[in-house]
């Protein structure tokens, strides 16, 4: 690695098309003096207590939402997204309230005191010791609002942290620092860093844990480099969710839940819907009523503030999208409504997509496709369905819909996945801070993000253990050992 900066760095408007936001990406050097500035102030972080972190963190929540339409605005460059860009501010400062409010029962809960089992004269007691320095990369699909997912419980636990967005969607970064600088404890202990893969790299080098969410094969490398330096990695990789729908679902309301879960955010998500299989005895009228919805929904184009279906956020994630509905055609899908994608204005755009026909031989059904697309395939037992489904690298979550809730939850039991939505898809989102999940194959590593254990996570743990009454001496032991 050398000391020399990138050069500068452009961010595309994934509305038009056309750069315009520059910045000189961090060097290696500063990146290592940022860093240890925000060591030297953790101490005192962690000296404030979780109630006294927790206060400050409620500011912080505070002045977000005081400048929620400046970041809204910058997010909304970012992404091209114009309702959610200004929702995630307010987002973000709910999820701060909410890790502040659980983190000290969390912990209260997670600690062990008592009597041993072997002796009654030892008793033993646990100390929370958070990691002094996360680093943080997270992706462009949602900037804001991943960029705090693992940082939020981070900051509660008493870690410093430094997060080095995509470079794809840097702008909201500014606005978002301006709220930091708002509370003077949090900023000697969060930063942000912008710059592409040497800015990463760089990162790695200086810290004493990573979280990373974003694709499989990068998250491989920094795992290896992770374990080459010994430092615990998080990494929340790719998906391909899978959703089943039985015969006796309703139709209507699985095709409205299968097409939210799979176009949403211009399927730029990763949790969105991205295979469904349906019983053969519904298939050809889910399809229909799904078809009917996805035909109705209209693209946010020319008005930002109308329509349904925003612009790819990544332009080279328009051509991937693409090739994978080309390679389905060819080997003898059927395109029952939308795709491909059309340039509109500068931006990449796509309708609500509709495939039919399709199988695992094709891409579609095996890569992430990271676009509003749902491909849907039939089944004809419930074996083969969860056989179809299981049938991938990937198992961050999934969906099953049902004739009750009760059928959808005997069936998600087999499905190898992380976050089953039971009756509806994309349910992640709702439960964060409340349930813990694995996920499964390439879709993860480390432990949950989600639940306690998403703050237990950045603790190293001491056991205090003491000896009441009289030392037993060698002599007294003899052969028999301690007890």
């Amino acid at each position: 690695m050398t000391d020399v900066a990138e050069a500068v760095m452009q961010a595309l408007n994934p509305r038009t098309g056309e750069p315009d936001y520059s910045f000189d990406p961090a060097t290696p050097p500063e990146i290592a003096a940022l860093a240890q500035r925000l060591r030297v102030g953790q101490p005192a972080w962690v000296e404030l207590g979780i109630v006294g972190r927790a206060a400050a963190m409620r500011r912080w929540a505070e002045a977000i939402e005081a400048h929620a339409e400046e970041i809204g605005d910058a997010e909304e460059n970012d992404t091209g997204r114009h309702r959610l860009s200004h929702e995630v501010p307010l987002m973000v400062a709910g999820a701060i309230r909410r890790w502040s409010d659980q983190a000290p029962g969390i912990l209260e809960r997670a600690r062990l005191q008592g009597t041993s089992s072997t002796a009654d004269t030892v008793t033993y007691d646990t100390d929370f010791d958070p990691y002094q320095l996360l680093g943080v990369i997270s992706p462009w699909n949602h900037p804001f609002l991943l960029s705090t997912l693992d940082a939020i419980p981070a900051l509660l636990a008493g870690c410093a942290v430094i997060v080095k967005p995509s470079e794809i969607a840097p702008r909201f970064v500014a606005p978002v620092m301006a709220t930091v600088a708002e509370v003077p404890e949090l900023a000697t202990v969060f930063a942000y860093v912008l710059g592409g893969a040497e800015t990463g790299g760089a990162l790695v080098e200086e810290i004493d844990m990573l979280c990373f969410t974003g694709s499989v094969p990068t998250g491989r490398k920094l795992a290896v480099r992770c374990a080459e330096r010994f430092i615990p990695a998080f990494l929340e990789l790719g998906g391909k969710d899978a959703a089943i729908v039985t015969a006796g679902a309703e139709v209507e309301a699985a095709a409205a839940a299968v097409l939210k879960g799979g176009v949403h955010n211009t399927g730029q998500i990763c949790f969105a819907t991205e295979r469904v299989y349906v019983d053969a005895a519904i298939h050809d009228e889910f399809v229909a009523e799904l078809t009917r919805q996805a035909t109705a929904l209209e693209l946010t184009y020319p008005d930002a503030e109308s329509g349904h279906i925003g612009p790819f956020i990544l332009r080279r994630q328009a051509d991937i999208v693409d090739g994978h509905i080309a390679d389905a055609l060819e080997r003898g899908a059927t395109l029952e409504c939308g795709g491909p994608s059309r340039e509109l204005g500068g931006g990449r755009y796509m309708e609500a997509t509709v495939l039919t026909g399709v199988d695992h031989t094709m891409a579609i059904m095996r890569e992430e496709t990271f676009g509003p697309v749902v491909p849907v395939m039939a089944y004809e037992t419930i074996a083969e369905g969860l056989d179809l489904a299981n049938d991938s690298e990937f198992g961050l979550s999934g969906a099953v819909i049902a004739g009750s809730p009760e059928e959808a939850a005997e069936v998600a039991r087999g499905l190898d996945a992380g976050a089953i939505s039971l009756q509806d898809t994309s349910l992640t989102i709702n439960i964060m801070s409340d349930v813990e999940k694995t996920s499964y194959n390439h879709s993860g590593l480390g432990g949950s993000r989600m639940g306690p254990n998403a703050l237990l996570r950045f603790f190293r743990r001491r056991a205090l253990i003491t000896r009441h009454g009289p030392v037993l001496g060698m002599a007294a032991l003899g052969e028999q050992g301690p007890s």
